[in-house]
């Protein structure tokens, strides 16, 4: 049959991308205890086009990730390899949106339970590797403000705390979920006994923080731990006494 994706192209217009996205597949994640956990996750896939090549081989990017569906440092660069290999291009890209699931111990109850966080994972192989990694955990906020002014109480929500780091090292999740855990007021947990609801309440009456401090104790905790030197916090509280959400954010000089 005629391979009309291989067919010169004479208007000799080069293409940055050409793929699939939001190919919503199955895939194994290794955890920081070596252990590989099974989720799902919206996909994209995508490789440079040379100027004079028509189109690429859409189908042949499903069969790639179809053949391999582990997600680690070592399993992304080879799927990149063969994206390069089997679709004849310079450049191929991979990014990943998907739930990774975390094991919590109840505080006071030691109930196992699993908190879910949200993770954004974009790849690129040129001359070499590098990717980009954002983590999203759920936090409890307490507002110092309403804690000073307030006779009992203090107004408290959830919120999210955003990392999203350049690397081309490898860097667990779970590194970037206890940043955003130990900066906030407190931790979320998916199961707390009446112990537990008590010890995390008064821990986070005890551990007021603005979205302003929780970015700053991010930014602090990231640069000690020596996580990457290209990174980009957001946090977002989602606000119960106003109308609005509050935010705060930190780029480093060196992540555009």
């Amino acid at each position: 049959m005629i391979d009309v994706q291989q067919q010169k192209d004479t208007r000799r217009v080069y293409l940055n991308e050409v793929g699939i996205k939001d190919l919503t597949f199955p895939i194994e994640i290794k955890n920081k205890d070596g252990k590989w956990q099974t989720t799902h996750a919206k996909i994209s896939l995508s490789v440079d086009l040379d100027p004079e090549q028509r189109g690429t081989h859409m189908s042949r990017f499903v069969d790639i990730i179809q053949e391999n569906n582990r997600i680690d440092l070592n399993h992304i660069k080879n799927i990149l390899s063969i994206i390069q290999e089997k679709l004849g291009a310079t450049k191929s890209f991979i990014e990943l949106q998907f739930e990774y699931f975390i094991k919590k111990e109840a505080p006071v109850s030691k109930k196992i339970s699993y908190i879910n966080v949200g993770v954004n994972y974009k790849a690129w192989l040129d001359k070499e590797l590098e990717f980009e990694m954002t983590v999203i955990t759920p936090v409890t906020t307490l507002c110092p403000c309403s804690k000073e002014i307030s006779e009992a109480s203090a107004h408290n929500q959830r919120g999210n705390v955003s990392i999203t780091v350049k690397s081309n090292e490898f860097i667990w999740i779970e590194d970037l979920v206890k940043i955003s855990e130990d900066s906030a007021s407190s931790p979320l947990y998916a199961l707390l006994k009446r112990p537990d609801e008590k010890y995390v309440t008064e821990y986070a009456y005890n551990n007021p923080r603005f979205v302003e401090d929780v970015c700053r104790e991010v930014k602090l905790k990231l640069e000690k731990e020596n996580i990457s030197k290209k990174y980009e916090i957001l946090v977002e509280s989602f606000e119960s006494i106003h109308n609005h959400n509050a935010f705060a954010k930190i780029i480093s000089e060196d992540m555009n």
